[in-house]
């Protein structure tokens, strides 16, 4: 399928999920989950405003049982209380069509159910579960996802089709039968709910593997074959540059076909790490291949023999630490500065150049250079900074343009 037919299947209606729209041709959504027991009201609230204020546009909490059920409405009210409004996304496996029923306040609470169709129940009781879960969606109009996972497939689904298929006189490799699997899995179980009544604009559907080319192959199959809006995610993608690389391999891919609606970064956290990394790393897939923006870029060389100094460097840092901590006021009072692009070059081989492609730029001197740091805004040289605060000077222009800019 070509790239223009891929993205026109997304001309579909959307589904909105609280008040962010996820598919049609609105923007692509980041979404991110906690970490925390949900049981832990405090904790947990806590730490979705924190996943919030980074970006995240949604917030998926675990629901495994009653005592977390029953949290759900409470960490609801508090972050409506710290003026939070992200919608919440219940994760719900295996007892989800007992707890959305015996705690209606958590079924309410909630802008998403999250039903994993491969653990959902068993046999006979399979499809009971299942509808029991739609019919409280329907009672409360909410929207849900059919998020299928390698990890948990449907095991008699998955028998059953390595069966079938090695009756062929050409049967396919095993791999693709599950790739196949994986996808009947989403596209039945959301056939399945609309039968049941939950309308196609509810439903939003992922299928999950943990290898890059496995996730690239389902996606493309399910692009194929069905016009729901998709949510995108590496599962289990790994800890640090692992997962980083990895998720951004198969994401990029897929999102440059123009398949997904919403995505999140699976990122294993270091001990007593921030969770709102994978938040900022899906916000800079997207921004980086030009799907959205949430920040200014800065753009940076990665410094060579010609800068021996380490001024370049931190310079660099020093502006993206201002640019993170200034970006809570920018949103509020100058919209469209997330569009700022910068520059901080270490040498004169492209810094100049570099720093004319940029609305601002500088241009700091490479070993042997002259001590000068000249500064270009809008493609033009505007000054030169000289002396121990440059740091401090540039960023004294950056904050003039801001408010010039879209004041």
């Amino acid at each position: 399928m070509t790239y223009s037919a891929i993205t026109a299947r997304r001309n579909s209606q959307g589904v909105m999920v609280g008040h962010i729209k996820v598919g049609g041709f609105a923007p692509i959504v980041v979404q991110s989950m906690t970490n925390t027991d949900t049981a832990d009201i405090e904790g947990t609230a806590r730490q979705c405003a924190e996943l919030a204020h980074a970006g995240s546009e949604l917030v998926r909490i675990t629901v495994d049982r009653e005592e977390s059920a029953a949290a759900v409405a409470a960490i609801r009210a508090k972050l409506d209380q710290m003026n939070v409004n992200v919608p919440l996304v219940g994760d719900f496996h295996y007892n989800g069509h007992m707890l959305l029923t015996a705690y209606p306040d958590c079924a309410e609470a909630l802008a998403k159910y999250r039903i994993n169709p491969g653990n959902v129940g068993f046999k006979e009781k399979k499809d009971r579960n299942f509808a029991t879960m739609i019919e409280v969606a329907i009672k409360h109009n909410k929207p849900v996802r059919i998020g299928v996972n390698w990890g948990s497939l449907d095991q008699a689904m998955l028998a059953a089709m390595m069966d079938d298929n090695a009756k062929l006189a050409n049967p396919l490799p095993a791999r693709a039968v599950m790739h196949e699997a994986i996808v009947q899995s989403g596209i039945q179980s959301a056939l399945y709910a609309e039968e049941l009544g939950l309308s196609r604009d509810k439903i939003i559907i992922s299928a999950k593997c943990s290898e890059v080319q496995d996730l690239i192959a389902v996606y493309r199959l399910l692009a194929a074959r069905s016009d729901h809006a998709l949510h995108l995610g590496l599962t289990e993608a790994g800890m640090g540059s692992k997962g980083i690389v990895a998720s951004t391999a198969a994401l990029s891919v897929l999102l440059q076909e123009g398949i997904g609606d919403t995505i999140r970064i699976s990122l294993t956290p270091e001990p007593g790490g921030d969770r709102t990394k994978e938040v900022i790393v899906a916000q800079e897939i997207l921004q980086t291949m030009g799907l959205r923006a949430f920040a200014p870029m800065v753009i940076a060389c990665p410094g060579c023999g010609r800068t021996t100094s380490t001024v370049f460097q931190e310079l660099a840092q020093d502006i993206q630490t201002y640019v993170r901590t200034r970006m809570p006021e920018w949103r509020e009072n100058y919209p469209g500065f997330e569009n700022l692009s910068l520059a901080v070059m270490g040498c004169i081989v492209n810094g100049p150049g570099e720093s004319k492609h940029a609305d601002i730029g500088i241009s700091l001197p490479g070993t042997g250079e002259q001590p000068t740091a000249p500064v270009y805004i809008d493609g033009k040289k505007v000054k030169t900074l000289r002396g121990q605060n440059i740091s401090g000077q540039f960023q004294t222009i950056v904050e003039d343009y801001v408010k010039q800019r879209w004041g």
